[in-house]
């Protein structure tokens, strides 16, 4: 059976309370891109569920929608026909909700309705009798809202037996005046009563969807969170770090074979301890992201920005895309789904990359925190959270300016078409479903350290500890064998490792950057927060008790820096930029491979987001040069 059903209309809340998943959810059109597919049980046994896209017809002009318009087309060969229909309809605008039922009830294929947001209809003075909507339809009919387990018993019993479903008479018509009547008709026989606007909904948006006004509080939001990072996750960081540090010592003194004492303490523990470090901070971002997605924000965040992205040749459901990458560029990407234009989805996925997203916040955590002293203000401000803030803005801005490059290049792909989108009412998202989401992304995060970074980190430990150098060969250099932090140093500068970094020099050294920065950021290809485990591990070989002050300390070994400091302002002001702007995540490079058709929009997003944050880095080099 699939489930069917417009934008935010509940159909996800169903199809996971039915089958017990955690498909994404969110107060606002456009969440679910792709197809989700689970099991719910029914009085007859298991039936297979399959969540659809989002649509408000069948007429499909975007990819999202064509994917629903194949799967109800019996005549599609490339989809598989479900068996049965489940069409969820929202009591609050069923006038609109019945043009798809409409065009759902000529499918030939059994049909049950499911009526949302009746409790919603009911406070906003709105009316509908459910029984005589059935007669109408000639469909069964019934009302589930947000999932309730206690009104799904019913809908289970239906689910078991679609062959006894019933069915209409005489199907809707098609043309679209003769659509209009039928659905005044039904309306009148079900005795529906629109509700009333809702007050609440109504006060808020002569706020937030005032050009200026709506403006300011979506940056002040932004601004206050950023914040809230240093302050709010300091503490549990650092009992964090404290932790994995104790931990790291303990394996020290119990195992008494050196090398293996090493790869433990340092590359395992030490390289996945310096990015755990961050979790504070990842389920703060989520934590944010969640409570916008549940309200119903990010609709009226689209509809502030269209005139924004207007002008970059867009539309406000890139915006939207645009926005679902500050979690995760993937998610993002997905979502140009809902984009009807082709020209306006390429835009909008070239863009994506340069939106801050989660990975990014562990290296500018660190970096931030080596520039900017910890109680540095401006006026009542901290520091630290103004240069956040200045990051994430800047990601924005070049994306959108980089959307609107690509839009103008992409001209003759396609013309662009007029946008929809509802304004959802405004919902207080419940706890339960803000904790799954923080929970999920940080599950996520965590996975994430525990496969790519973990072994990542391995692989680091080696070629920064191999060759292993002899006593006659430490004796040759002057080192005392018995000095192990002189040892560790020696190892790491003569090791495979640095022979890497040291050949890619001539690329990084206009930056500023050695060859143990650029040992880090080739590793970041791999996952951007390896960046972070592989300073540490070098930090860690030159102290292993205090790794934030041995990276502060870090001298530059040759050429005209030799014996500065390597983390100078304007080398860190180079990172941070060279992060920002950079494709640092193969998964990303995927995605844009599957949802684009080709290799060739990965390798020149590849290519341009380099050269974009070489120049850039550079750039920021010279001028944090020039005024420190």
């Amino acid at each position: 059976m699939a489930l069917v059903g417009s934008p935010n209309s509940g159909k996800t809340t169903l199809f996971n309370a039915l089958t017990g998943l955690r498909a994404k959810t969110g107060n606002y059109p456009g969440v679910t891109v792709t197809r989700y597919q689970g099991v719910a049980e029914t009085a007859l046994g298991p039936v297979v569920l399959e969540d659809l896209p989002g649509t408000y017809s069948l007429t499909a002009i975007s990819p999202d929608e064509r994917i629903v318009a194949g799967v109800l087309d019996p005549a599609d060969d490339s989809q598989d026909t479900p068996d049965a229909l489940i069409l969820t309809l929202d009591a609050t605008t069923l006038r609109r909700s019945l043009r798809l039922a409409a065009q759902v009830l000529r499918a030939d294929l059994p049909v049950c309705v499911v009526v949302t947001f009746t409790d919603e209809l009911t406070r906003r003075q709105g009316r509908l009798d459910l029984a005589a909507l059935g007669r109408a339809l000639g469909v069964p009919v019934l009302a589930v809202v947000g999932g309730r387990r206690q009104q799904l018993g019913e809908l289970r019993e239906l689910l078991g037996g679609p062959a006894t479903w019933s069915r209409p008479l005489v199907p809707p018509p098609l043309d679209a005046e003769a659509v209009s009547g039928w659905v005044d008709s039904v309306l009148a026989s079900a005795g529906y009563a629109a509700p009333e606007l809702d007050a609440r909904t109504r006060r808020l948006d002569a706020v937030l969807l005032h050009p200026v006004g709506g403006t300011v509080v979506f940056l002040a939001t932004m601004f206050v969170f950023f914040q809230t990072i240093f302050t709010l996750a300091a503490p549990v960081q650092g009992l964090i770090e404290t932790g994995f540090a104790a931990l790291g010592d303990q394996v020290r003194a119990s195992i008494g074979v050196d090398w293996l004492a090493g790869l433990l303490a340092d590359g395992v523990i030490g390289g996945v301890g310096g990015v755990v470090v961050f979790l504070p901070q990842i389920a703060l971002l989520f934590v944010l992201i969640s409570l916008l997605e549940g309200v119903g924000y990010l609709a009226r965040a689209a509809f502030l920005m269209d005139r924004v992205m207007a002008r970059a040749g867009l539309e406000g459901r890139a915006f939207v895309a645009l926005l679902s990458s500050f979690a995760c560029a993937i998610p993002g990407i997905m979502a140009t789904r809902t984009l009807p234009s082709t020209r306006d989805r390429i835009a909008t996925m070239m863009g994506a990359p340069l939106m801050t997203c989660s990975a990014r916040l562990p290296v500018y955590v660190l970096l931030i925190g080596l520039l900017v002293p910890s109680d540095a203000r401006v006026g009542p401000i901290g520091a630290q959270g103004l240069v956040m803030f200045g990051l994430y803005l800047g990601g924005a801005v070049s994306a959108m300016l980089t959307a609107w490059l690509f839009s103008r290049l992409g001209r003759s792909a396609g013309p662009a078409l007029p946008f929809y989108m509802e304004m959802p009412p405004y919902r207080l998202p419940s706890a339960r479903s803000v904790l799954l989401a923080v929970y999920d992304a940080c599950r996520g995060f965590l996975a994430k350290v525990g496969k790519i970074i973990l072994g990542t980190t391995v692989v680091l430990w080696l070629l920064l500890n191999l060759p292993a150098p002899s006593d006659a060969e430490l004796a040759r250099a002057g080192v005392d064998p018995a000095d192990s932090s002189a040892v560790a140093s020696y190892t790491i500068d003569h090791s495979l490792a640095a022979d890497v970094g040291r050949a890619v020099e001539p690329v990084f050294e206009p930056l500023g950057f050695d060859w143990r920065i650029n040992v880090g950021v080739l590793a970041s290809l791999s996952a951007r927060e390896v960046f972070v485990a592989t300073m540490g591990q070098v930090a860690a070989a030159t102290n292993p008790d205090d790794p934030s002050q041995a990276l502060a300390d870090l001298r530059v070994q040759d050429g005209p820096r030799a014996g500065e400091p390597l983390f100078t302002a304007p080398v860190l002001a180079a990172l941070l930029v060279f992060f920002l702007y950079a494709l640092q995540c193969m998964s990303t490079i995927a995605v844009l491979r599957r949802e684009s058709g080709s290799w060739r929009w990965p390798a020149i997003a590849f290519t341009y987001l380099f050269a974009l944050a070489w120049t850039m880095a550079l750039l920021a080099r010279v001028v944090v040069g020039a005024v420190t």
